[in-house]
């Protein structure tokens, strides 16, 4: 009787989540030497999202390689930053989950990670007072409160932070979609690096359980013509790396961007839907990082998984 009782309890639960895909794990593959990786004189740009639950360890094990990258390439002055991707801390981004969630693993200050952090809020940050706890914990490196859009430079990278809550959430306005994509067009127009990439938190292209996002389109679009080089995205908690691509979904060898969804820092792992096209990596049931190497005119990825394995190493030149 009293198992009777609570599957009528949680069946509402059980019909909004029945649509999750099971978790293949995808089977551990040899590492990549080192030298796929790595550029003579390069920034390092390394992160995740989707990252810091307690019911979860997988935040902690991302933490460690993150600072364990962080104070190898301290020691060798390399220039590095760290990202998260949104869904920083969950379930619901509240102070209460940043202290007893995200502190512990990302937000210990006994490692590197919040020396170099530089963030993206998600939707489950806009659960609770619209993200004012996200603004509250990162402060000004979360760029400005119930903006959260801002850039910077990584060596000789620009790199451009994005806020898809405006894009996709009711709270906000068409003025305020307006002032983000105006911002957008701004800043791409006025850095003139020769390479320049972007992050933000819902991917517009996506084999995951949220899939891919049209609303997101407006981004891609200004991002595309501006030249921008690579897309970095969450939401969907799993690996995928897609093709240079347009906003269109053309393969564009030549001006197209590859788009990473890296939701692997520590939330529950997910797996994949129907692989969308242009889909040309994907991993899941690993928690693991994306680890970006950024030179003068050129860049390599690779997904570190947290048992030490480097993943799809790949790279490109700037356009």
């Amino acid at each position: 009787m009293r198992f009777s009782t609570v599957v009528l309890l949680v069946t509402p639960l059980v019909v909004a989540f029945a649509c999750k895909p099971a978790v293949e794990t995808t089977p551990p593959v040899a590492d990549a030497p080192a030298s796929l990786v790595a550029l003579t004189g390069a920034s390092v740009l390394i992160g995740a999202g989707d990252i810091a639950a307690c019911d979860s360890k997988g935040d902690e094990q991302t933490a460690h390689v993150v600072d364990s990258v962080l104070r190898a390439d301290s020691a060798a002055k390399v220039h590095d930053e760290v990202f998260t991707l949104g869904d920083n801390a969950y379930p619901t981004g509240s102070a209460s989950d940043y202290a007893t969630c995200f502190t512990p693993s990302w937000g210990d200050t006994g490692k590197l990670i919040m020396k170099n952090i530089r963030p993206s809020p998600g939707n489950h940050e806009h659960i609770t007072n619209a993200a004012a706890p996200y603004y509250e914990y990162f402060g000004n490196r979360a760029g400005s409160p119930k903006k959260g859009y801002y850039s910077y430079d990584i060596g000789e990278w620009h790199v451009i932070v994005l806020n898809s809550e405006i894009v996709v959430n009711g709270v906000f306005t068409a003025d305020d979609q307006k002032a983000q994509l105006d911002w957008l067009a701004d800043d791409v127009k006025s850095h003139k690096q020769k390479c320049s990439l972007a992050y933000w938190h819902h991917p517009r292209f996506s084999s995951g359980w949220h899939g891919s996002d049209p609303r997101i389109g407006a981004f891609w679009a200004i991002l595309y013509e501006g030249g921008v080089d690579l897309i970095l995205n969450g939401h969907d908690h799993e690996y995928e790396r897609f093709l240079p691509q347009t906003p269109n979904a053309v393969v564009d060898s030549a001006h197209g961007m590859p788009e990473f969804v890296v939701g692997t820092g520590g939330g529950e792992l997910r797996g994949f839907e129907k692989t969308v096209p242009n889909s040309a990596m994907r991993i899941q049931g690993h928690f693991g990082v994306l680890k970006l190497t950024l030179g003068a005119t050129e860049w390599r990825s690779a997904f570190l998984d947290v048992n030490g394995k480097v993943w799809d190493p790949s790279g490109g030149s700037c356009h």
